[in-house]
């Protein structure tokens, strides 16, 4: 099976250069994976330099300010540089007369959008409609839409609207480490064998397959702050064994299958 990381982070200034990230991928037999800019970085350079370095190994999903007066033209650079992609929040809107500027040029570049924000903002009649304004451009939601951020409400209709979401063909969710859906308890012993968390605790993830389909998730690791939690071997294994009673040809496409069609073969 191949194996893509769709989304982690990398950098010499703030959480660990890419070196770090290649010895965990190589450990546990990861091909590929989208480098994610930090929020709020708008130097995308060191990201460049690692697809250049390994350019079969990662693609780069880069930032600009969509506030910038100049934002359309620094998105165009990006694209002629190379990047797969461009990270976005929700409610990211240009100056000017059109306030989907910068989302409508990322369309016409043929980049994929990461998106990155909270629950609220996603299920906001605002993102509908921006959705349907830029039916071709692939829109990846980040963290399960949003779910596992710490601002989320966790409401059952906050959760029911999230599903609602698959009615848009162009909305794909990368779906998260099991560490981010499930807190180990504090103070509590390790288990002598076994997974430290409980798989059940994955039933979300399930539900976010039967309303969006195989072909529409995607596995990312949240590298390197997956260091913190259950670690990245963990973050792959117990997050696929919540699939694990569903069709190898399902799995396949999560957890590498979708990723390389979104954003390695898009940019080939």
């Amino acid at each position: 099976m191949l194996l893509i990381d769709a989304h982690c982070h990398v950098s010499p200034l703030w959480f660990e250069p890419v070196e770090t990230l290649l010895f965990q991928m190589d450990r546990h037999n990861v091909a590929q994976a989208v480098l994610t800019q930090i929020l709020g970085q708008f130097d995308n350079r060191y990201q460049r330099d690692c697809v250049a370095r390994y350019p079969d190994r990662f693609v780069s999903v880069g930032a600009i300010d969509p506030a910038a007066p100049d934002a359309v033209h620094q998105l165009g650079m990006l694209a002629d540089d190379g990047a797969a992609g461009l990270r976005l929040r929700p409610d990211a809107r240009s100056p000017g007369d059109d306030p989907l500027a910068i989302w409508r040029a990322a369309e016409r570049h043929g980049l994929v959008i990461s998106c990155g924000g909270p629950s609220a903002q996603f299920v906001s009649p605002a993102f509908a409609d921006l959705i349907g304004s830029v039916p071709n451009l692939p829109i990846m939601l980040e963290h399960l839409a949003g779910w596992v951020r710490p601002d989320c409400d966790r409401k059952p209709e906050t959760w029911t609207a999230l599903l609602a979401l698959a009615r848009f063909p162009n909305i794909t969710v990368k779906i998260p480490a099991l560490g981010q859906l499930i807190a180990r308890p504090v103070g509590q012993p390790l288990p002598a064998s076994g997974p430290v968390l409980d798989p059940a605790g994955g039933a979300p993830l399930i539900e976010l397959l039967d309303a969006f389909g195989p072909d529409r998730l995607m596995w990312g690791s949240d590298f390197p702050v997956v260091s913190s939690r259950e670690g990245y071997a963990n973050a792959l294994g117990w997050t696929r064994d919540v699939f694990e009673q569903h069709r190898p040809a399902s799995v396949a496409a999560i957890f590498g299958g979708n990723a390389a069609r979104i954003f390695f073969q898009r940019k080939a």
